[in-house]
């Protein structure tokens, strides 16, 4: 058959026809989203304008004016966990990484047989682009993250730097691509920079998944004079300093949106934003900087509890959606979400494929957020440790500290939101079945990989460094 190339296109859609294919423009399916997806470090659920704040974030509060709240939204109490559960779509009890984080002493990481959320949408097709923090692994290269699937990688291996330095415990902690780099700059904007860079020399043919991973506002607690001096009147010097962080964040996640649409891009692409656990509300859990004795600058409203608590203080978060035409601009999820749900979320927009990945935790929640349709999340696992756990069913929270002396609390959410209502005793059989369901839960998990390490004050290979005191306290005084 000699069919022109010019009628090759009129036939295809004939053949279509007949095979009751519907070919009408507005029936193609949706194009593969851009994926921004945006992590604070240590940020108070209340620190946002959206959340009633005085520390201004207009751009935050612009994307959730045009999107979605999450107000139900869960993640892992410490930075490592969460962002493990983002990454594998597990929660991190099931490869070890479910108590404290990695510290510069761990010579362990995310365990390489799980197949992580840049290695899925890599499959799919995605340039896949990590700016900012990792600390899933930086003892041996590979736990880092061009070995797990991001084609680039700019910004922090471990975690906590100092914001001008670069560096943590004398050593400089900044790489692109594997290589250390050294040069000037304030840590959150060198991140907004190179984020701004990457979407400016992204080949818009194909679909970018970002993830831009701010390590503010984590202590230190630094931020250029130009920001300190926008909060003249907040008396407090760390609260001063802690919301100056923010507005920088904030403005560079405002430079981000707008490259998206200078590119064209921005129609097109679903931008999420969370914190990776709640403010700190315990000194000993703001990291190397002693707030033993100062005002812990975090607010997270009227949750009770912090940063490595299973309180909600320490596990919902500041979270967002934002997708225009596809995500409602001004809508309200206030179901619960957790963090691992966004891994086959993600793929399911992507059109991604998670059959390499063990067997998920998440659900999808994509009808949830472009449909409003209910969350199928009954179930809210807080945390699964040798010593204690919180697990949640329905509106039924039970957090245990299994260790002696043992507590075992159990709140209902819907009637006590800021669990100060202890009802265990009145409920003895909602505490024995949420138990059993904890106990199972480990069951499955391993055991965590920081025990013997932090004990053991092993040293690793690339950094150097033996435990901190602040890390050896925090494993003997979790809360």
């Amino acid at each position: 058959m000699n069919t022109s190339r010019r009628t090759l296109p009129v036939l295809l859609v004939v053949l279509m026809a007949a095979a009751g294919i519907d070919v009408r423009a507005g029936n193609a399916p949706p194009q593969r989203p851009n994926i921004v997806y945006i992590m604070a470090d240590d940020q108070g659920w209340k620190d946002a304008g959206f959340h009633g704040s005085d520390i201004r974030t207009p751009n935050l509060d612009k994307l959730a004016q045009g999107g979605a709240r999450l107000e139900q939204y869960y993640a892992q109490p410490m930075c490592t966990p969460s962002r493990a559960a983002l990454m594998t779509g597990r929660y991190p009890h099931r490869y070890g990484l479910q108590t404290l984080v990695i510290p510069s002493a761990g010579t362990y990481g995310l365990a390489t047989d799980e197949w992580l959320l840049p290695q899925m949408l890599k499959d799919a097709g995605y340039r896949t682009a990590i700016v900012g923090k990792w600390h899933l692994g930086h003892a041996d290269y590979k736990y880092w993250p061009r070995q797990r699937g991001f084609d680039y990688q700019y910004g922090a291996v471990l975690g906590e730097i100092d914001y001008f330095t670069h560096s943590a415990h004398g050593t400089r902690d900044w790489f692109r691509n594997n290589k250390p780099v050294n040069e000037a700059g304030y840590v959150t904007e060198l991140l907004g920079n190179d984020a701004v860079r990457l979407i400016r020399q992204h080949d818009t043919k194909k679909p970018l998944f970002l993830y831009l991973a701010f390590t503010a506002p984590h202590s230190p607690y630094q931020a250029p004079q130009k920001y300190v001096d926008r909060y003249a009147g907040i008396a407090d010097p760390s609260r001063r300093s802690y919301a100056a962080m923010i507005t920088a964040m904030d403005d560079q996640i405002g430079r981000v949106v707008d490259e998206l649409d200078r590119r064209g891009m921005r129609d097109n692409t679903l931008i999420v934003f969370q914190s990776d656990n709640g403010g700190p509300r315990d000194a000993r859990f703001t990291g190397e900087v002693d707030m033993s004795k100062s005002v812990i600058p975090a607010d997270n409203g009227k949750w009770r509890g912090g940063k490595a608590s299973h309180y909600e203080g320490g596990t919902r978060v500041l979270g967002l959606a934002n997708w225009p035409g596809r995500i409602a601009a001004g809508s309200v999820i206030d179901q619960p979400m957790h963090m691992v749900d966004m891994y086959p979320t993600l793929a399911a927009f992507a059109g991604a494929s998670v059959a390499k990945a063990k067997p998920l935790d998440g659900l999808d929640m994509g009808p949830t957020l472009t449909e409003g349709k209910p969350s199928p999340r009954t179930e809210v696992v807080y945390g699964i440790e040798p010593f204690r756990a919180a697990v949640r069913d329905g509106d039924w929270k039970l957090v245990w500290q299994a260790t002696l002396p043992s507590k075992v609390e159990l709140f209902n959410l819907a009637l006590d939101p800021t669990e100060s209502d202890n009802v265990a005793a009145a409920h003895p059989a909602r505490v024995q079945a949420l138990q059993e369901r904890a106990a199972a839960l480990a069951r499955e998990g391993v055991a965590p990989l920081i025990m013997s390490e932090v004990i053991g004050a092993t040293r690793h290979t690339l950094f150097g460094s033996v435990v901190t005191p602040s890390e050896q306290k925090m494993l003997e005084q979790q809360p």
